[in-house]
């Protein structure tokens, strides 16, 4: 008797959500498990967010409960090699018209992360550590298109041992994400965070391993720097690029604060005081990243590769009309214009190491973005990888962004780690994924707080050149903070679930 063949099902599995699903209601079911993780692009598109991408603010993406799990710290071996190697056993499944990340490698690559490219010593104090690198394999992914409306569970069955056993193991994990999904809503962080203890007895100013700290303006908050150190590390970057050491180096500091919640409520909170297209969420075990960043470091689709640095900012008030004056003074400024430009220069050069002869090519050049808090001037270079390159290449050859190292970066990555009393952590790093099918993106950890020890470590910079006024430039640090401190001012305010 002939039998009828049955085509195995196809590789990923993907399953579309109910319509109204959102980012938030998943989140809130998947935060307490292991390695959380959210891609959220929390600011929609507008045409204030400049012509970079028609994708930009488009993608949110959530995950957990890795297959896989690498981190390494400072001092450990180079896991650069091992991050390639896992890099090209990728798949190459993935869905043509669906968002981009398909399951596959996604974490952190923090600002040490570095000091295994370069030779360069990480600054001196390292008082609150977390991992320098710490990302993990995920096998399948919560997608959604913002402009469709439209969510999938995408599921690849990875870490099977064969192809029979990845599709039934795709089959299996997208089976038990789905209950997952069903699940009552768990008030973010409550289950998952049961190593977060109320803070009340633990004075910031007692962290620091013997390092001074200095009060702020702000209450229950402190700073690794007092304000006259800060200008005078400034006047002191001033007169290094004067005799020719830099042209442009980027200064930040720490501001602290005692935790009073869970990781995952303070950034439903942050993205709510501060939404931003690359902000992002990640529980990496014993620290939480928390990120309402604006600047994207490196997309990858096919060979064509993008990044768009930051550099130049100002203040929006609330009124158009001074947000449009003060626009326009960005707009007219030699030094931020100068700042900008010096990095688009230092990422065109990055960028040359591994793509064509001739591809590199500027399409965007300090233009105005508008965010929730700040007006930022951002460019963007474009170009093509070499055959002989890859994303992990790619990554090597740029990492960190130049606009938050400085320019020559190495020279300034030096100075950095000088001044700077503390170690950046994932400050400055990068938080993105590298997908099934080659697609990858990673953004910048600027407007970042990290959560470790009962504290939340709030750093906040800017660059500094020939032109820096010290007093100018400690004041755009609190601009940029105030996102960040609105967020983790209202532990009161719990946000509401989703159903």
């Amino acid at each position: 008797m002939g039998g009828m063949s049955h085509a195995a099902p196809r590789l990923p599995i993907v399953r579309q959500l109910p319509a109204g699903t959102s980012p938030v209601a998943v989140f809130q079911r998947l935060c307490h498990r292991p390695r959380s993780i959210w891609f959220d692009s929390s600011s929609s598109p507008t045409e204030e967010l400049g012509r970079f991408s028609q994708e930009l603010g488009r993608f949110s993406f959530l995950s957990a409960d890795p297959v896989r799990w690498m981190a390494a710290s400072v001092g450990d071996g180079d896991p650069w090699p091992q991050l390639q190697q896992w890099s090209r056993e990728l798949p190459t499944t993935h869905v043509t018209g669906l968002p981009p990340f398909q399951g596959g490698l996604a974490g952190l690559i923090g600002y040490e992360a570095a000091t295994w490219i370069e030779s360069i010593a990480p600054a001196r104090c390292n008082d609150l550590p977390t991992a320098a690198l710490a990302i993990g394999l995920y096998d399948w992914t919560v997608a959604f298109d913002h402009a469709r409306s439209e969510a999938w569970l995408i599921s690849q069955g990875l870490g099977a041992a064969n192809e029979a056993d990845r599709v039934a193991r795709a089959q299996h994990r997208a089976d038990v994400v789905e209950r997952w999904l069903a699940e009552p809503p768990t008030e973010a962080g409550t289950t998952s965070e049961s190593r977060w203890e109320s803070p009340t007895n633990i004075d910031p100013s007692s962290v620091g391993a013997g390092w001074p700290t200095a009060a702020t303006r702000r209450a229950g908050v402190t700073s690794n720097f007092s304000g006259h150190a800060f200008r005078e590390a400034v006047a002191e970057i001033v007169i290094r690029i004067r005799r020719g050491d830099s042209f442009q180096v980027n200064l930040a500091q720490r501001l602290l604060r005692p935790a009073t919640d869970t990781s995952a409520n303070l950034y439903l909170r942050l993205r709510q005081c501060n939404p931003a297209p690359f902000a992002g969420y990640l529980d990496a075990g014993d620290f939480q990243v928390v990120s309402s960043s604006p600047e994207g470091f490196l997309r990858v689709r096919g060979r064509r590769v993008e990044t768009r640095p930051i550099k130049g900012t100002v203040a929006r008030t609330g009124d158009p009309l001074q947000d449009a004056e003060l626009a326009e003074q960005l707009l007219q400024s030699e030094k931020d214009r100068a700042e900008n430009v010096m990095i688009v220069d230092l990422m065109r050069n990055d960028l040359s190491r591994v793509c064509e002869d001739n591809s590199v090519q500027v399409s965007q050049l300090c233009e105005v973005e508008r965010y929730q808090h700040v007006q930022h001037l951002v460019s963007a270079v474009e170009g093509r990888l070499r055959g002989d390159a890859d994303t992990v290449d790619l990554l090597r050859a740029c990492f960190p962004g130049g606009s938050v190292t400085g320019a020559p970066k190495v020279e300034a990555m030096r100075t950095i780690a000088e001044l700077e009393p503390h170690v950046r952590g994932p400050y400055c790093g990068s938080l993105g994924y590298i997908s099934c099918g080659g697609s990858a993106d990673f953004n910048i950890l600027i407007r970042t707080i990290t959560a470790t020890g009962n504290a939340w470590q709030i750093p906040v910079g800017g660059g500094i050149t020939a032109r820096s006024d010290p007093a100018a430039e400690e004041a755009e640090t609190w601009i940029k903070a105030a996102g960040m401190l609105e967020a983790t001012d209202k532990p009161e305010r719990q946000p509401s679930r989703t159903r």
